[in-house]
């Protein structure tokens, strides 16, 4: 059982097919040589206007969106970066050459030791993402959730002079009045200086973008090599990017839905025993420990008609294993009630409930 997300919207559907029809499926180049389109720059455009950045650089996908971000570092710089944050971000690091440190997720009082203990004269960026997807029974939900403690990275870099870049894969569209993502939440979009967002989550297709000061992406445009040397984004993506926008512009009432939707399921499955604390976040994390028994879980809930996601190694960390469940606004409440009971009779089976 699935409830469509923008990805199955007509609206959403019927912009992919008439760019195709008006542009075709590809452009067969990079932006910098024969693939940009008029309607990629239309896209950037009204990106910038809704993140309110000066500029945004659209790409073929989120992984590539942050992979940019490697063009930024130079041997001679240091990354420290939340230990949850996702692989692309940490092949940018190593695609720059800089050195990479990781600190405990969320914690500030680690993340300080780490920016006390470098090089005063090194260049520093602090990386994180804005919404966790995978941060389990590892993240305090009763206090920050899953969300990053952008007030506590905010403190840190104007103390020791670093650059702050945010992943908001999961937190775009959907955290903040407006939907601009976990910045907006925590009312400091100043504090971050480069913020990365995909197309895959809240906007329904593939693609991804980033986001920040003009001078910054010009300089990506012509520098990061996922950018130079990936074909462009195809029409069909593009245009249903841009559709998926105007609905998450225009219909907040998708958001408040969402949350209140998370809130309840996450509140049920506490309720039946899993190491849940209920949270409006819409990406719920179950812990399970041993990558068998996630599996044996997740085969038992598909056996319910429910989809999730299994989140073993590399993912999380050894022994951390997770069943992601990834609501969207249009989950009703008679399927919200059909995936906790499919999780009770699931989690019996597989031994994890009593």
């Amino acid at each position: 059982m699935r409830a469509g997300p923008l990805s199955g919207d007509a609206r959403v559907k019927e912009a992919a097919v008439a760019a195709i029809r008006r542009l075709g499926a590809g452009s067969g180049g990079s932006r910098l040589t024969n693939g940009s389109l008029a309607l990629h720059e239309e896209l950037e455009a009204r990106l910038a206007e809704f993140l309110g950045r000066p500029a945004v650089m659209v790409t073929s996908a989120g992984y590539l969106a942050n992979l940019a971000v490697g063009a930024l570092l130079g041997p001679g710089d240091v990354v420290i970066g939340d230990r949850l944050v996702h692989a692309c971000l940490i092949d940018a690091v190593r695609l720059g050459g800089a050195r990479l440190r990781r600190y405990r997720h969320n914690d500030m009082d680690h993340l300080e030791r780490l920016l006390a203990a470098g090089d005063p004269d090194a260049g520093r960026m602090i990386v994180t993402e804005g919404m966790f997807s995978t941060s389990g029974n590892v993240c305090d939900f009763s206090t920050s959730g899953n969300v990053c403690d952008l007030p506590g990275i905010a403190k840190l870099a104007r103390t020791y002079g670093a650059r702050v870049v945010m992943d908001s894969a999961h937190d775009a569209g959907l955290l903040g009045d407006a939907g601009r993502g976990a910045a907006e939440a925590h009312g400091l979009e100043e504090a971050v200086d480069v913020q990365t967002i995909t197309f895959s989550k809240s906007f329904g297709t593939i693609g991804g973008a980033v986001a920040g000061p003009e001078e910054i992406i010009l300089y990506l445009r012509h520098h990061a090599r996922s950018m130079v040397f990936t074909a462009a984004l195809s029409p069909a993506c593009a245009a249903a990017a841009l559709a998926a926008l105007e609905i998450v512009v225009a219909e907040p009432e998708r958001r408040r839905r969402l949350r209140t939707a998370a809130g309840r399921l996450s509140g049920e499955l506490a309720g039946l025993g899993y190491a849940v604390v209920p949270s409006d976040r819409p990406v719920i994390a179950v812990p399970v420990g041993e990558d068998l028994r996630c599996f044996r879980l997740w085969r038992e809930l598909f056996d319910e008609g429910v989809f999730t996601t299994a989140m073993i190694s590399p993912g999380v960390p050894p022994g951390q294993a997770l069943i992601r469940v990834s609501l969207t606004a249009t989950h009703t409440d008679a399927q919200l009630d059909r995936i906790a009971a499919a999780f009770a009779a699931a989690g019996r089976r597989a031994g994890l409930l009593h």
